[in-house]
Formats: structure tokens, sequence, C-alpha cells
């Protein structure tokens, strides 16, 4: 979009049809610095970020407004495992976990999960309020969450909910799953 195709093209209509690309299903957006240089990586941070919906908040207002909706929607009164669904590096954790402690202490959600969090994170966390679940990509491609994630959670006595098995389609779709079983002895 914005290096080795001719000129770069305005940005206001590179945004719209970045827009139109993920609208009809374009899941994969490839990007480098050297586009541009740089240009490229900016023009989709403005995309992924335009309106909100890839951001993660874990600001207490932000947490308490999604909670109160979420009940709403759902038509219940409490949240059995509410997950904080990623953690915003922008807001310490010690507060996301602190508004959470406050909605468990007022009966609008019974137990806490994190998503994707580092091992010093979910201490931090765990200190405020007990974690219940850590949800975390563990799969054949993703082993490293073994070295420091897994004991901390073990430790901590907090369970692991393991997402993306399969690697999110990288080893489920078209031949890469027999391709890696034969590869391994597992079939043939």
């Amino acid at each position: 979009m914005s290096a080795f195709y001719g000129p770069s093209k305005p940005e206001s209509g590179m945004i719209a049809l970045t827009n139109h690309a993920i609208d009809s299903g374009i899941t994969v957006l490839d990007t480098s610095d050297v586009y541009g240089p740089h240009t490229n990586e900016i023009l989709l941070g403005k995309v992924i970020y335009e309106d909100g919906k890839y951001s993660y908040c874990g600001d207490h207002a932000y947490l308490r407004a999604a909670c109160e909706a979420s009940l709403k929607r759902l038509d219940v009164d409490c949240i059995d495992l509410y997950d904080q669904y990623r953690i915003d590096t922008k807001v310490p954790i010690e507060v996301t976990i602190g508004e959470l402690k406050r909605l468990v202490e007022e009966g609008k959600i019974k137990h806490i999960d994190l998503s994707e969090a580092f091992a010093s994170t979910i201490r931090r966390a765990h200190t405020i309020h007990p974690i219940t679940v850590v949800r975390l990509e563990w799969s054949l491609r993703s082993r490293d969450v073994k070295e420091e994630i897994v004991p901390t959670c073990r430790e901590l006595g907090i369970g692991i909910v393991a997402y993306s098995l399969l690697g999110c389609e990288f080893l489920s779709s078209g031949p890469k799953l027999i391709h890696l079983s034969a590869t391994k002895g597992c079939i043939g």
C-alpha cells in the first residue's frame, strides 16, 4: 500500500480499502518496516485502533461499564467467570484487578480469568485478588508457556484454559496436519 506498487495512495483511501478487506473476511494483513519505510505499519496501526474495536482496556471505568453492559445483555445478575481478554499495558495490572475485585465484592462476577499474561503479571494480579484461570495459547507451535507460565499457575493454584491447540489454523487447515503427522510417524 505504501511501497513497491507505484506512488503511495491517499491515506484515507488506503484506510477505506483495508477496512473493506477486513469486512470482506480477510484475516491476514502483511506488513513490514521496509514498506514506506514505516508508513505501512503506521497505516495499519490507524486501521486497527481507529474505533477502538481491537484495543484492550484495563481502565477501571471501562471495566465496570463493560461488565455492567455484559450483565444486561446476558440478562443475569452475576457472571461466573469474567475474562480480562488481554492485558492493557497502559494500565497497571493492580488497577485492573483492583476494579475486578470490587466487582467480585459487589456480586457482579464470581471469578477472574486473565488472558495472555506473563508469569510476573499473573503473580502481581494474584496478590490483589485470586485469579481462577489463565487463558493462553498452548499449541504445537507455541510451547514456551511451559517454561514460566505453567509452573507459576501450578504454584498459585490457578487453572489453565488452553486455546488454539492446533495453532490458529496453522496446523489444522489443508495438508499441513497430515504432513506433520506423517513426518512424525503418526500415520501411514
